[in-house]
């Protein structure tokens, strides 16, 4: 390896978007670059590391042992840059900024449309960007810095992040109207133990939710479908094939002709908040964003 070797961030951002998009055409259209100038950027990183960090094919670009390392420290330098730029952009310009927010896909069509319409007239000059992320995922880009902040489904690991609790909501059952248990006002949820479930699938922290309560009651969930899609899922409890718990925000969207919402004991919470890294600096635009949604709780 060259001991004197000068790295550019910008081979680093590269060669990161070849290793995510596993292809030199795809990370080329995304970085709106040529493919022979994003080929030989990497390849003279590769030079200047002396190591080969992706294997060339037709098909895809397959990122070595080595290569994953340089990944890994590569997200690292970025997000470290990212903020140095930001700490010193908030120096001069406080009225100004932008920020990257990660959100759960039920979180982000419920509550924030609005919030973040009321956040953009009352600060036109901070740009939002927003992507949806399944939780564990989210939690992942916080930690590594690709996103500033997130809205989290509780609980995380606590000595990782600054944790601002926004929402606590109760989780209703959903049944068919036919069901032998429509006709209660409160279903413990040990009276489950026989029902086919439809679920959400593993990426939710919903599934991990439900699937506890379920274990802490002393039975298994028998789960006959699972989703991404809540619509989906509740489509499917009215067409009698099972049941299924979603947050009680979303049950006013439910097919209230052929399903039947129910309140469950013990109650089942869904509890979101806004998170950031611990020992992170945090943009002024990040700060105003997270005081604006705590004050909308109050």
């Amino acid at each position: 390896m060259n001991g004197g070797f000068i790295m550019d961030i910008r081979q680093l951002t590269y060669f990161l978007e070849v290793a995510r998009q596993q292809s030199m055409t795809k990370a080329a259209e995304v970085l709106h670059v040529s493919q022979p100038a994003l080929s030989k950027m990497v390849k003279g990183l590769e030079e200047e590391l002396d190591m080969t960090l992706i294997i060339r094919s037709n098909k895809s670009s397959e990122v070595t042992d080595a290569g994953k390392v340089v990944m890994d420290y590569a997200k690292k330098m970025i997000a470290l840059m990212n903020e140095m730029t930001t700490t010193l952009s908030d120096m001069t310009n406080l009225q100004h900024g932008s920020i990257h927010i990660g959100i759960p896909p039920i979180a982000g069509s419920l509550f924030f449309p609005k919030v973040i319409a009321e956040f953009h007239k009352a600060y036109s000059n901070i740009k939002i960007n927003i992507t949806e992320y399944a939780a564990p995922r989210l939690t992942k880009k916080v930690l590594e810095g690709e996103i500033e902040l997130g809205i989290a489904v509780l609980p995380i690991e606590e000595t990782d992040f600054q944790i601002h609790p926004i929402i606590s909501e109760v989780m209703k059952l959903l049944v068919h109207i036919d069901h032998p248990l429509s006709t209660k006002e409160v279903v413990q949820l040990k009276e489950l133990e026989n029902e086919e479930f439809i679920f959400f699938n593993e990426e939710f922290a919903l599934h991990d939710i439900i699937w506890r309560q379920c274990i802490n009651e002393g039975f298994e969930p028998k789960i006959l479908f699972k989703s991404s899609q809540w619509d989906f899922m509740s489509e499917m409890v009215a067409a009698n094939l099972g049941v299924t718990i979603l947050p009680e925000s979303l049950c006013s969207r439910v097919d209230h002709q052929h399903i039947k919402i129910l309140d469950l004991n013990p109650p089942t919470l869904w509890n979101l908040a806004v998170i950031t890294k611990n020992d992170k600096y945090v943009s002024n635009a990040a700060r105003t964003f997270i005081d604006f949604i705590l004050a909308q709780k109050k």
